[in-house]
């Protein structure tokens, strides 16, 4: 049987160490425990982690987040971690993420495979060594141009982000909606973890990094709104937000979208990404408040 252990600061070499040998579903786990250490007073990224150790070697972890969301990489003892992080967090669960076989397996442990929900979806992993990405033409020719946005753009990225997150991730609009969505612009903003593609002035699409590390980039929240669709705008700032990343040393970048979003896909697969053979889980919870 394994020994279990909230994690603690001091605990980081052996966490990286085990995560490191699940890269491309371990983004979120990595960038933030290395954003906000291992202690847990609520503070965004911050996380209650358990780990189960056999041999003093740690085998699987589970961690629940400030957000809500409980975030897996157990491909043993599953049900002990997951068991273990909700009673020790006190969180109320949002939702779950992690290998995709796993997320399902945990909704069932913590009986809520019924509970509703706004997403609920394995989705398809896609991987980008930097050195091949492919830049597309207006990007090149200076036709478009990718920066970070000005502070006077972020009330309306925080429109762009709530009709993201009720087209992408199902959420109602609530009145809960924008503000959440503003904290998040902010956070990014601060954090220099987003981009938009401006063309002739006028910003026309959105990308960002929700997970962030010195070797890979995980690419998240992209979104042109629908207007302004069909003009691979979406590539180019994708492309302009890994040169970016290059710049700065970053070798990989990956991502993930829903097996039946074949638009995406495709601008994707435009700049040099390709499914890596893994699905990655995703679920959110419907919020309970109305």
């Amino acid at each position: 049987m394994p020994t279990l252990r909230t994690l603690q600061p001091g605990d980081e070499v052996s966490l990286e160490a085990f995560l490191l040998q699940h890269t491309d579903t371990s983004m979120f786990l990595r960038s933030n425990w290395r954003a906000a250490g291992l202690l847990d007073q609520s503070a965004r990224f911050q996380g209650t982690y358990i780990a189960a150790y056999i041999d003093e070697i740690i085998v699987a972890v589970a961690a629940h987040f400030w957000n809500g969301m409980i975030v897996v990489q157990a491909p043993v003892h599953l049900t002990e971690v997951v068991q273990a992080v909700v009673a020790q967090s006190g969180r109320v669960i949002s939702g779950i993420s992690g290998p995709a076989a796993q997320v399902a397996a945990t909704k069932s442990i913590l009986g809520l495979s019924n509970r509703p929900t706004q997403l609920d979806e394995f989705e398809i992993l896609f991987s980008l060594t930097l050195r091949d990405l492919q830049i597309p033409q207006a990007l090149v020719s200076a036709k478009v141009k990718c920066r970070l946005p000005h502070p006077d753009e972020l009330e309306l990225l925080t429109e762009w982000c709530a009709a993201y997150n009720v087209e992408t991730l199902g959420r109602r609009d609530t009145l809960s909606l924008r503000p959440d969505c503003r904290l998040v612009i902010e956070a990014r903003q601060a954090t220099a973890m987003h981009w938009v593609l401006v063309a002739e002035n006028t910003p026309v699409s959105y990308s960002a990094f929700n997970a962030s590390l010195p070797d890979v980039v995980q690419i998240g929240g992209v979104w042109t709104p629908p207007a302004l669709r069909g003009k691979g705008y979406a590539k180019s700032v994708i492309a302009g937000s890994l040169l970016d990343a290059r710049s700065q040393g970053v070798k990989r970048a990956i991502l993930f979208t829903n097996d039946n979003n074949q638009a995406a896909q495709a601008v994707y697969r435009g700049i040099g990404f390709l499914p890596t053979g893994e699905k990655y889980g995703l679920v959110l919870f419907e919020e309970t408040q109305a």
